[in-house]
Formats: structure tokens, C-alpha cells, sequence
């Protein structure tokens, strides 16, 4: 290694970023030479630095990745992995267990330990594989007495309440110690709804009970039911960690929550609503690990695909991505500017809010009450020397104006808009009072999008189609020798049938031919037709791909598509 590629130290680092000075580094460092303590460790104990800013500064040294414990929620199966003797000797917590992978998520303070690590491997097993990342020693420690000796069950801390003295049907938010069974019942609700792949956590007062329900994989299942007298504790204590108005009860309010949990940082996005029973609230998961995902990833066909980087490559014009509400257009918006994203182009966003941060992108929050609307902050980007525009919703026609505005001067715009279909953007467009003449031309493509659930790979049960299966996709040539497959229900899949969630597209890619039919009026007939002769595909298409190719259901399909035009 040259000079020049030569890691900077520690003391070099928190100069360089002004957490000390050269006169507090010579102070350590005379100290070290008495007591023989690592030079971050002392610098703590010297009042010098913090240990987050120690933490994150050693990462930077270790090019390791670190962790802030104060905001990390446990997972009871990897804290019942290392005992509590183990966790205080080598001085590490376990974060996360991962099953699939066999994969131990710990943190550690020295994570080039190997004599801690070979240890910690004897106890859990050798076939489990160790993932350390960085934490401060004190950190540690602290997480070591919340973590261990509590029960971390839901069960087993519904028990704890019930037969305990305290009582929390009057809780105002002023426990925050992690031995309160209130504080880890909600942490471990969480947990538990990330765990289990939730995008929605639902908290629902009943007349006499609570009801507790997550959205997995675009469909919501009861999880639990709480008596009523848990209900005002627990509101109290999510708007306490999500900074809103523990006193107002009667009106709607918004907030977010920030936590690591299975090892990476979660966002909760909190909505309370007042019902007849109480307040109703519910979190939406913002996991950046899943809502960020590689274009090549989103498991489209290969044509799709090519189709998709064509349209990218225009220099201006309005990509739409069309579907109803969680469907997935966020997603797929965030992958098509992720793919895009470099350091010679600059790209601007303005979403209703923003969900997942990203690198390198200019994100802005839509704000009525400042007068930050869509159409407004248009206006406001395109001062921003933009290159590339990203607008949440085409809500009006002040909106969709603009929108068109920015693209006829030369910018990329991305948007989405509420239609069933692709070809039934431009008709909306036309309601909403986009004339066909400036659509013509500065429309690149539009893109419909639905979610379908996937089959469980382990229990899909294969059976031959039957005649009117084969009407519905199409009878194709070669499908009645093959089998296609149903949902059937094991443990991996909560006997659901269905594991993970897939997209159906179908990509109008606009061309002169047809913006000729749509500046002189075409009808949404014609325009179908033209599209059909240049190899467009629908959504049922799509879908019935998919079937043939065992990664879904006729009946999950035909829940999101019409497949029922396909029969004679």
C-alpha cells in the first residue's frame, strides 16, 4: 500500500472532521502512554468526544460498519442465543438472527476480537456465521442490562403485566426505562411486524378489545387481540416515540419513529385517527432495504427491461407510472432514478412525504401550509438547475401544466397518476385538461403496475389445467402438458400459500405513430390498437406469464387483472 492509499488514524480523523483538537489528541496520547487504554476509549473518558462520534469515527477508520445502539430493538431469538455472561466478557450484543442465512448479526466493540469471536462461535454453533459490526464499549454495556434479564415475548411480557403491581391504564409517557414491560411490549410489536414482512402495522379499538393486524404481502391478517385496557397505554406510548401530542385525542395527527431492528434502520411512519372507540393508529414500515431495489432486480422479463432503459435514455420528456394506492409506484420510481443516479446529473424530487432518503439526490417534502404544493414546487425545482425531476402525484391540472412545463424545456420528469390501465393515462390526462397536442411528443411512456403475491416455493401444489384454465391464459400451445401450480399452506408461508410479492407491468412505450393518433384525437380503442400491432402486452399478459412460469396463482392474478376478456 502507497502513502497515498494509507488509512488515516483515528487522532487524524476526529481532527480532520473538528471533533478535537491537535491540543486535546496530544492530551490522550500522553495519557495513553500512562494507562495503556485504546486512544477512543479515552478520549470518552477525557469528555473529548462523545461515544456516538467515537463509534461512527472508528467505522470510518475500520471501513467497518457501526451501529447506534440507543435506538436498536431486540430480537428475542438472538438474545437467547449468547448468554448474558458471554454478551459482558467479550463485551458484545446480539442484534439479529437470521434464519435463512444462519447469520448472527452482533455488535461488538472490537470487532477484530477473534479470540471473543472464536468463543461467541463455540456457543451458538460453528454452522451459524458471525456478522460483527462496530458499537461503543459503554453502548454495550448499557444495552446489555435493557436486553438481558427481561422477558422479550410478547406473551411472556403480557404475563408480566398482568400479574405485576404497576399499573399503566393511566401511563402519560413518562416511563422510559427498558425494564417496563409497557416499553418492551411496543418495541417487540415492532420487532415482530418487521420480522414478519409487514408494509403496515394496524392498532384497532374495538368496543371491548383491541385488534392488532399487519399488511403482509399486500393483504392484512389479525395477529393479535388485547383487551381494551391496553389499548390507552400502548396509543400513549407509540405517540411518545413517534413526537406527537400525547393530550390530543380528538384530531388526526402524523409523526415517525426511527429504529434498528434485524440489524439495519427502520422508519415507522405514524398516523392516528379518532374513531368511535379511540384512536385508531397505524404505522407504515419504511424499510430502505426493500424499498430501494435494483432495476434488475424487480424480476421483470427481459423485454420489459430493455424497454424501460430506452425510455431512460430519452433526454427529456414525462415517464407515468400508473396503478392504485399500493401498488408499488413508489418503488418502482425509486428504482428507475436509482439506476440513473450519478454524480453528472442532477435530480430533483418532491414527494407527499418522503419515504426513503437517498444519496446524492435533492429530496423535498410537500408542504400546503408553507404554500409547498406540487404545482409550486415545480416551479421552485426548475431553479434548481435540475436535470432529471421527480414529482410524487399528478393531483390537478395546475400540477399536470407544469409538470409538462418542465419537460418541454428539457428536463426528464418522472410522476405518478391514479388509472387502471397505461393506455388510460391519456384519456385521464385529457379529463384532467392536458391537451392532446401537448401530449403528443413529450410523453416517453407509460408504465401500469400491480402487485401480485408470489407461491410459496416450498409448499405450491401442481395440478393440471382445466378448460376454462386454459381460456384464461390463453390456450397456449404446450400448456396442457405442463402444470401449472396453486397455493397450498405450510409453516414458511403462515399456511397462506404465498411468500413475498412480485410486479405485473405493462409498458406503453410511445412512439410517432402513436403520438400522430393522440394529437389528433385517436380514441382509446384505436390507440390500443395501434399499441397491440407494436407488441404492447397488458397486465393480464403479464400475469399469465408468470402462471405458466409457476411463480403465482390463476386466482392471485385474476385478483389484480381482468383475465375474464381472454375468454371466448
Amino acid at each position: 500500500m502507497n502513502a497515498e492509499s494509507k488509512p488515516m488514524r483515528l487522532g487524524e480523523v476526529l481532527i480532520d472532521k473538528g471533533i478535537i483538537t491537535k491540543d486535546q489528541l496530544e492530551i490522550a496520547l500522553t495519557e495513553q502512554k500512562q494507562v495503556h487504554e485504546p486512544l477512543g476509549k479515552l478520549l470518552v473518558g477525557l469528555g473529548f468526544a462523545t461515544e456516538a462520534t467515537m463509534r461512527s469515527s472508528l467505522g470510518d477508520v475500520l471501513e467497518q460498519n457501526s451501529v447506534d445502539l440507543s435506538g436498536v430493538v431486540p430480537d428475542p431469538d438472538a438474545i437467547k442465543m449468547i448468554t448474558s455472561d458471554t454478551a459482558r466478557k467479550h463485551k458484545v450484543i446480539p442484534l439479529n438472527f437470521d434464519p435463512v442465512r444462519s447469520a448472527l448479526t452482533i455488535a461488538m466493540s472490537d470487532t477484530f476480537n477473534l479470540f471473543s469471536l472464536d468463543q461467541i462461535r463455540i456457543q451458538v454453533g460453528q454452522h451459524i456465521e458471525l456478522l460483527p459490526v462496530l458499537s461503543g464499549e459503554a453502548e454495550i454495556s448499557n444495552a446489555i442490562d435493557q436486553f438481558y434479564g427481561y422477558e422479550l415475548s410478547i406473551d411472556g411480557i403480557l404475563r408480566e403485566i398482568e400479574t405485576g403491581e404497576a399499573d399503566y391504564t393511566n401511563y402519560q409517557g413518562n416511563i422510559e426505562e427498558y425494564s417496563q414491560p409497557l416499553v418492551r411490549l411496543v418495541d417487540v410489536m415492532l420487532s415482530d411486524a418487521v420480522k414478519r414482512g409487514s408494509s403496515d402495522l394496524h392498532f384497532e379499538p374495538e368496543e371491548s378489545f383491541l385488534r392488532i393486524r399487519y399488511r403482509i404481502d399486500g393483504v392484512l391478517r389479525q395477529i393479535r387481540s388485547l383487551h381494551k385496557t391496553y389499548w390507552p397505554a400502548i396509543a400513549v406510548r407509540l405517540k411518545v416515540m413517534a413526537d406527537m401530542n400525547i393530550a390530543e385525542t380528538r384530531a388526526p395527527q402524523d409523526g415517525r419513529i426511527s429504529r434498528t431492528i434485524m440489524g439495519r434502520q427502520i422508519d415507522f411512519r405514524v398516523a392516528s385517527q379518532p374513531t368511535i372507540h379511540g384512536e385508531n393508529i397505524v404505522l407504515r414500515v419504511l424499510d430502505r432495504e426493500k424499498g430501494i431495489i435494483p432495476l434488475e432486480k424487480l424480476e421483470l422479463p427481459k423485454e420489459s427491461l430493455r424497454i424501460l432503459k430506452i425510455m431512460m435514455s430519452r433526454p427529456e420528456g414525462i415517464i407515468l407510472v400508473t396503478g392504485p394506492t399500493g401498488s408499488g409506484k413508489t418503488t418502482t420510481l425509486y428504482s428507475l432514478l436509482n439506476y440513473i443516479s450519478n454524480e453528472q446529473i442532477n435530480i430533483m424530487t418532491l414527494e407527499d412525504p418522503v419515504e426513503y432518503p437517498f444519496p446524492l439526490i435533492r429530496q423535498t417534502s410537500v408542504n400546503e401550509a408553507a404554500g409547498m404544493g406540487f404545482a409550486n414546487g415545480i416551479k421552485s425545482l426548475m431553479r434548481q438547475d435540475p436535470d432529471v425531476i421527480l414529482v410524487g402525484e399528478v393531483r390537478d391540472q395546475e400540477t399536470a401544466e407544469m409538470a409538462f412545463r418542465a419537460a418541454m424545456t428539457g428536463h426528464q420528469v418522472y410522476t405518478t397518476l391514479h388509472t387502471n390501465s397505461a393506455i388510460g393515462a391519456l384519456p385521464r390526462l385529457r379529463d384532467i385538461g392536458i391537451i392532446p397536442e401537448i401530449m403528443a411528443g413529450n410523453i416517453i411512456g407509460v408504465i401500469a403496475q400491480r402487485l401480485v403475491r408470489k407461491l410459496c416455493k416450498i409448499c405450491k401444489a401442481a395440478y393440471r389445467p382445466t378448460a376454462d384454465d386454459l381460456q384464461l391464459l390463453g390456450n397456449r400451445e404446450g400448456v396442457l402438458a405442463n402444470k401449472i401450480y396453486k397455493p397450498k399452506g405450510c409453516t414458511a408461508c403462515d399456511q397462506t400459500g404465498y411468500k413475498g410479492r412480485l410486479a405485473l407491468l405493462e409498458i406503453l412505450k410511445m412512439n410517432s405513430d402513436l403520438d400522430d393518433l393522440l394529437a389528433r384525437g385517436a380514441t382509446t380503442k384505436e390507440m390500443r390498437e395501434a399499441a397491440y400491432e407494436q407488441g404492447f402486452f397488458t397486465l393480464a399478459d403479464d400475469g399469465v406469464r408468470h402462471i405458466i412460469e409457476g411463480t403465482t396463482s390463476i386466482e392471485e392474478v385474476g385478483r389484480v387483472a381482468d383475465l375474464t376478456e381472454r375468454m371466448t
